[in-house]
C-alpha cells in the first residue's frame, strides 16, 4: 500500500508534523477543550508569619497533594505591602488586621470579611530589664504595635483610657512584627503588643517578658479576619467556599494537633520550630482556631473604637463588610499527615 515512494514521502511528512504537534501542545496533559485533565483552580492567599495566619499555611500544606482547590500562601512582612497588592489587583484574598479590613472598605476598596483568623494569640512583652507591672508605668517609653489600623493599637488606647494614660504620655511607634523582638533586644523600644510568636520569642531568648495576654484584656480578642474581594466572590464563589472550608478545617486540625503544627508552618514562617510549638502549647489556650465565625456583635465592637480613634471617619454596616455564606454549617478537621 505505501510502496509508491511519493506516498511514503507524504506519510512521514505528516507524521513529522504530528510529532511536532503533539510536543509543541503536548496532549497527554491536557483534557477536553484545552484543560490540564488534572487541572484544579489555583488561589494565592496572603500572609503574615504570625499565629493569627497559622491556618494560611496549614491550607497552602494540605492542598500540596489534593484534588481541591490549590491554595499557595503567599507571605508578606507588614501590612502595607498586603494593601498595596489588594488595591493593585494582586492579591484577591488575604488575612489582615480587622480594623484595617474597615478602612479599606470606607475608602471604597469592595473587599468582604469572609471568616476569623484566630481568637486570642497576642501578648504585650516590656523589657526584662524594667520593673513595669502596669500599662501606665511604661509612661515615658517607646511601645511598638503592628499598625495604626490594628486591634492591637485599640486595645492599648482602651488599656490607656482604663489606667488615666494620655496618649502622649506614650510614644507609639509601627513597627513590622517580625522587627519587633530584636528591636527590644537592641533596647530600640521598650515594650510592644504583637500576634505570636513575635512575642514568644523575646520571652524565650530571654529580652522581654510578658506583661499582658490579650485574652486577660480583652477575652476572645480576635485582630486578625479572612478578606476575599467581592470580584473572587462574582467571579470564583465555588474559591472562595472551598477557601473558607480549608480555613475552618485547617483550624479544626491544628486545634488537635499543635506539635505538629507547629512543624508545618516553621518553614512558611521561617521561624524556629521550637518557638512557634511553644506559642501552641504553652499554655494551649494561648491561641484558639475555633469559634472563627465573624459576628455583627465582634466587628461592630472593632467598629465602634476604630471611629472613637480616628482610625474610621465614619461606622461601617456590617452587612457590607461581612459575607457569611461560604462557612460550612459542620467543621470537620482536615486530614493531613504532617509527616509530608
Amino acid at each position: 500500500m505505501l510502496r509508491s515512494p511519493l506516498t511514503r514521502w507524504l506519510v512521514g511528512i505528516v507524521a513529522f508534523i504530528a510529532v511536532l504537534g503533539l510536543l509543541r501542545f503536548k496532549p497527554w496533559q491536557r483534557g477536553w477543550i484545552g484543560y490540564p485533565a488534572s487541572a484544579r483552580q489555583e488561589l494565592k492567599v496572603g500572609y503574615l508569619p504570625v499565629t493569627c495566619h497559622l491556618t494560611c499555611p496549614v491550607t497552602d500544606f494540605a492542598t500540596r497533594t489534593s484534588t481541591a482547590t490549590r491554595f499557595e500562601s503567599q507571605r508578606f512582612t507588614d501590612f502595607p505591602t498586603v494593601v498595596e497588592s489588594v488595591k493593585g489587583g494582586r492579591l484577591d484574598a488575604t488575612f489582615m488586621i480587622a480594623p484595617l479590613a474597615m478602612k479599606l472598605r470606607e475608602q471604597g476598596v469592595p473587599v468582604k470579611i469572609v471568616y476569623l483568623g484566630h481568637r486570642d494569640g497576642s501578648t504585650v512583652i516590656v523589657r526584662k530589664d524594667l520593673p513595669a507591672q502596669s500599662l501606665r508605668d511604661l509612661r515615658g517609653k517607646t511601645f511598638a504595635i503592628p499598625s495604626k489600623y490594628s486591634n492591637q493599637y485599640l486595645v492599648i488606647r482602651k488599656l490607656m483610657d482604663d489606667q488615666g494614660v494620655r496618649p502622649e504620655e506614650i510614644r507609639l511607634v509601627e513597627l513590622p512584627p517580625p522587627d519587633m523582638p530584636g528591636a527590644l533586644a537592641a533596647k530600640a523600644i521598650d515594650a510592644y503588643f504583637v500576634g505570636e510568636p513575635h512575642a514568644a520569642k523575646a520571652e524565650l531568648d530571654g529580652s522581654g517578658r510578658v506583661l499582658y495576654h490579650a485574652k486577660d484584656i480583652w477575652p476572645h480578642f480576635t485582630s486578625c479576619v479572612l478578606v476575599v474581594t467581592e470580584k473572587l466572590i462574582r467571579e470564583r464563589p465555588e474559591v472562595v467556599r472551598d477557601l473558607v472550608r480549608g480555613i475552618a478545617e485547617s483550624g479544626e486540625w491544628a486545634e488537635g494537633h499543635r506539635v505538629e503544627a507547629a512543624k508545618v508552618v516553621a518553614p512558611y514562617f521561617r521561624q524556629d520550630e521550637k518557638v512557634i510549638r511553644y506559642v501552641l502549647t504553652q499554655p494551649p489556650n494561648r491561641v484558639s482556631y475555633r469559634m472563627l465565625t465573624p459576628t455583627d456583635e465582634d466587628l461592630q465592637r472593632i467598629n465602634d473604637m476604630a471611629v472613637k480613634t480616628g482610625i474610621l471617619e465614619r461606622p461601617i454596616a456590617m452587612k457590607d463588610l461581612i459575607d457569611r455564606q461560604f462557612i460550612p454549617p459542620d467543621i470537620k478537621a482536615a486530614n493531613i499527615d504532617a509527616g509530608q
